[in-house]
C-alpha cells in the first residue's frame, strides 16, 4: 500500500503499528523518529523500524504515510517541523486519543498536496516504548476514523483500508463525538485509576503493598505514561470537566448513603453498576 512510512514517535503503539504494517506486507521500508536513542535502536532491533534519526523531516522525506503517535500535545509542532520534508500526495494520520479541535488544526498546516485523516486505534496498554510492542495489538481492536467535511476520499478509503488490512474493526465517527464518547470511557477512568492510587497514598502510604488484585485490576492504567496522559486530559478538559461532576454527584450520593446506612439504596447502585458492567463483556 506504501513505498514508505515514517513514524514518528515509536512507543508501544509506532512500534506495533510498523511491526503489524511489516508482518501484513503493506510497506516496503519503515522510519521511525524519536527523542530517546535507545528506544529507536530496541525498536529497529525488534524489526518495527528499518532505519531512525532524531531529526523528523529527515524521517519524513519521501515518505508515502506519516504516523503520528508521540504524546498528542506534540503534533502541531511535529508537522510544523515536517512541513517542508512532506511529498505532495503524501497522507498524513495519527493515533491520538484526542481528535475535536485538534483535527481541525491539523487540517490547517498541511502543506498543499498532503491529506490529513485523524484516527485513534482502541487498543495499548498501561506499558509503554518499544519493548512492549507486538505485531497483534490491534488485531481485533476498534479503530476510530474521524473524518471531516475536509477530508480527501481517496486518503479516507486509503487509511480505512489500512487499519482493516491491520485486522481492526473501523468505525467512522466525527472528531467531537469521538472526544465525548472517549473522555467517558477512556479519560475519565485514567483519572480516576490516578486519583485513586493517589488518594490512599494520602490516607497511609504504607497500605499500598498490601493490596490485592482488585485494587490492581482498578488502577493498572495508572501505570500508564504520565506525559501521554496529561497531554490527553488537557486537550479533552471542556468534556472532562463536564463528566468530573457527574462523577463526584455518584460520589456524593454514595457518601449519603453510608452516611445515613441506607442499605437498599446502596445494594440498588451496585446492582446498577454489576448489572450494566456485565451488559460490555
Amino acid at each position: 500500500m506504501f513505498h514508505k512510512i515514517a513514524i514518528l514517535g515509536v512507543g508501544l503503539i509506532g512500534a506495533s503499528f510498523g511491526l503489524a504494517a511489516r508482518k501484513k506486507g503493506i510497506c516496503g521500508e519503515i522510519a521511525g523518529y524519536g527523542r530517546s536513542m535507545a528506544n529507536l535502536e530496541r525498536a529497529k532491533n525488534k524489526g518495527a523500524i528499518d532505519s531512525f534519526s532524531d531529526d523528523p523531516a529527515l524521517v519524513c522525506r519521501d515518505a508515502d504515510l506519516v504516523m503520528l503517535s508521540t504524546p498528542v500535545g506534540s503534533f502541531k509542532g511535529l508537522v510544523a517541523r515536517i512541513s517542508g520534508s512532506l511529498k505532495k500526495g503524501a497522507i498524513v494520520t495519527d493515533a491520538g486519543s484526542v481528535k475535536g479541535d485538534l483535527v481541525s488544526s491539523l487540517e490547517a498546516i498541511m502543506p498543499e498536496g498532503v491529506r490529513y485523516i485523524g484516527a485513534h486505534p482502541i487498543a495499548g496498554s498501561e506499558l509503554s516504548g518499544a519493548d512492549a510492542a507486538y505485531d497483534s495489538l490491534f488485531a481485533g481492536a476498534r479503530c476510530i476514523v474521524t473524518p471531516t467535511k475536509k477530508s480527501d476520499p481517496g486518503a479516507l478509503k486509503k487509511i480505512q483500508d489500512l487499519w482493516l488490512k491491520l485486522e481492526a474493526v473501523v468505525v467512522e465517527m466525527d472528531p467531537e463525538s469521538h472526544d465525548r464518547v472517549y473522555a467517558a470511557v477512556s479519560h475519565l477512568p485514567h483519572l480516576v485509576a490516578y486519583a485513586m492510587v493517589n488518594t490512599v497514598a494520602d490516607i497511609d502510604g504504607s497500605y499500598l503493598p498490601m493490596a490485592g488484585q482488585g485494587f490492581k485490576d482498578m488502577t493498572r492504567i495508572a501505570g500508564s505514561s504520565p506525559e501521554l496522559w496529561r497531554d490527553i486530559c488537557l486537550m479533552n478538559r471542556k468534556n472532562l470537566i463536564s463528566m468530573l461532576a457527574l462523577f463526584q454527584k455518584n460520589l456524593d450520593s454514595l457518601s449519603s448513603y453510608l452516611t445515613a446506612e441506607e442499605e437498599g439504596a446502596l445494594e440498588r447502585e451496585f446492582r446498577k453498576a454489576r448489572d450494566l458492567r456485565e451488559s460490555i463483556g
